[in-house]
């Protein structure tokens, strides 16, 4: 009997070989992702080396971003399915929407990589800021040669702001917009004070 098991993985084996946790290994056992083979005559789970595709799998479809619920219903609804072909089928049509979303995830994740890319880029030049005195808002005119011919968005999105705001007295913000008008307002008030004295 030993000879016929000695071929199977214990559950402490099947963990080291796929960086899990015995108890996540558990919690897989009760979804129904994966089942032991037998039981030694101590009482150990002893599971097939089909086990580590298994575990692959769950990883491959985490990476997909799908929960454990979602991977069981999959399974069960596999399983489920009277004829090959429209199980196969139905995984098809699984495979070609993730792909999609795949793609999808790859050319944000690009952008994402130029923006950060040309952010860092004209950051590294204000490494050798021609003015390193000067008062942050000297960087929204800032005319130090950057190599390009814009702003980065990254960089952009944060200067642009000063041109709508200013500090307060005591660290507040407040809107400009408006601010001219009143302030001629008052002028004129005094000039015709003054001018009734």
């Amino acid at each position: 009997m030993n000879g016929e098991l000695s071929h199977l993985l214990r559950i402490g084996d099947l963990a080291r070989l796929t960086g899990k946790t015995v108890r996540a290994i558990h919690l897989y056992e009760e979804l129904g992702l994966l089942h032991p083979a037998t039981r030694s005559s101590g009482g150990f789970r002893l599971y097939e080396h089909s086990a580590l595709e298994r575990m692959r799998w769950i990883d491959l479809l985490h990476g997909m971003g799908f929960s454990l619920q979602e991977m069981s219903q999959l399974l069960r609804s596999w399983w489920s399915t009277n004829l090959g072909p429209d199980a196969m089928e139905g995984l098809r049509g699984l495979f070609l929407r993730k792909l999609e979303e795949t793609r999808a995830a790859l050319g944000r994740y690009q952008q994402l990589e130029r923006e950060l890319t040309e952010g860092l880029a004209y950051l590294e030049t204000c490494r050798a800021c021609a003015t390193p005195d000067a008062a942050v808002q000297g960087c929204v005119h800032c005319e130090q040669d950057h190599g390009m011919a814009h702003e980065p968005a990254l960089v952009a999105g944060i200067t642009s702001a000063a041109e709508r705001v200013r500090r307060a007295g005591r660290g507040g913000l407040v809107h400009v917009e408006g601010q001219e008008s009143a302030r001629p307002r008052g002028s004129r008030g005094i000039q015709r004070d003054r001018n009734h004295e």
